[in-house]
């Protein structure tokens, strides 16, 4: 053989395997870069019963996942943390049942070692079906399941909830509102409850005070404009993102009310090419989808790696950054 070594000395220095020397090492590699060896995948899938493969899937709309910054930080860093890894990412997307279905189906055949699931919304059946898969799996963000036994990731929503609507109370906003994303989605749940525990509101104040978006722009405009309508002295404004806040700025402007003078108004997300590029910058609460999915696969690694890391839901901390929307 070039290298001048066995078989077996060759294979634990390719698949980097340990009891192999540096100087040996480094002539195996030099050997079969002369030679330009790749490994076969298809061989060394039936040796270690790995397929090399992480599914990434996301149940959201195609035009979501592209269009919104958080999902293309998302898909962005998996593929980047993945590739790190040596593991090639399989973007699955599922928001219709046909394709939930064949995203299933795809997962059942063992087509990846393990898989990050993103999918927040209440009536999903594929986070319950995931979850009993042979394969390791980690949540990106809170499912609508009973989480003994899962590893999930998550941004603090309630708790970021609570820091905009503090912040907006210590303005001196006392009659302030809230802008939700849709409530099948488990973040717009905890974001709300999160401005409810702070304000004190009780169920009648909830129905009056908030009014439902669906994180887009058009979705801020008409909520905003529904409760100016029913609220017309409000002076503070907690939207449940940057897209939402970004509209409901439209509508205050619009309607003759100067943002911050007449209303304060804080948004959830902070991206930086939405919030601080709105007029004016909006003071935003940020969580990290960079952080969340590094986290992700972080804790994916390991349990594919045979460590015994317990199920548990890990919160990534949330911050707020002030600018001139308040």
């Amino acid at each position: 053989m070039r290298a001048g070594v066995s078989r077996a000395t060759v294979s634990r220095v390719i698949n980097k395997q340990p009891r192999v020397s540096p100087e040996t090492a480094a002539v195996v590699l030099s050997a079969a870069a002369e030679l330009g060896y790749t490994p076969n995948a298809a061989a060394r899938s039936l040796v270690t019963r790995r397929t090399g493969a992480v599914a990434v899937v996301l149940s959201e709309p195609e035009s979501m996942i592209f269009d919104d910054p958080f999902f293309a930080a998302v898909v962005r860093t998996a593929c980047t943390e993945l590739a790190r890894n040596q593991q090639q990412m399989a973007l699955l997307l599922a928001h219709r049942p046909e394709q939930a279905e064949r995203v299933e189906r795809f997962l059942r055949a063992g087509h990846v070692d393990g898989v990050l699931m993103f999918s927040p919304h209440r009536d999903d059946p594929l986070p319950d079906q995931v979850r009993r898969l042979p394969v390791p799996v980690v949540f990106g963000g809170r499912p609508w399941l009973p989480e003994d036994g899962l590893h999930i990731v998550d941004a603090d929503n309630l708790g970021g909830a609570e820091l905009a609507t503090r912040h907006l109370l210590d303005r001196g906003r006392s009659n302030t509102v809230t802008i939700t994303g849709p409530l099948d989605h488990r973040a717009a749940v905890d974001r709300l409850e999160g401005w409810r525990q702070v304000t004190g509101a009780d169920q009648d104040a909830v129905r009056l005070l908030s009014a439902e978006g669906d994180f887009t722009r058009r979705g801020g405009e008409r909520a905003m404009a529904e409760l100016l309508d029913r609220v017309p002295d409000l002076d503070g404004v907690f939207a449940a993102s940057d897209h939402m806040a970004v509209g409901a700025l439209h509508v205050l402007q619009r309607a003759g009310r100067a943002v911050p003078h007449d209303v304060s108004v804080v948004s959830f997300d902070d991206h930086p090419s939405i919030a601080a590029s709105a007029r004016p910058a909006l003071t935003a609460v940020r969580q990290d989808p960079v952080g969340m999915v590094a986290e992700m696969v972080a804790n994916l690694r390991a349990l594919l790696d045979g460590e015994d890391l317990a199920p548990a839901c890990r919160i990534l901390p949330a911050t707020l950054t002030e600018r001139s929307s308040t």
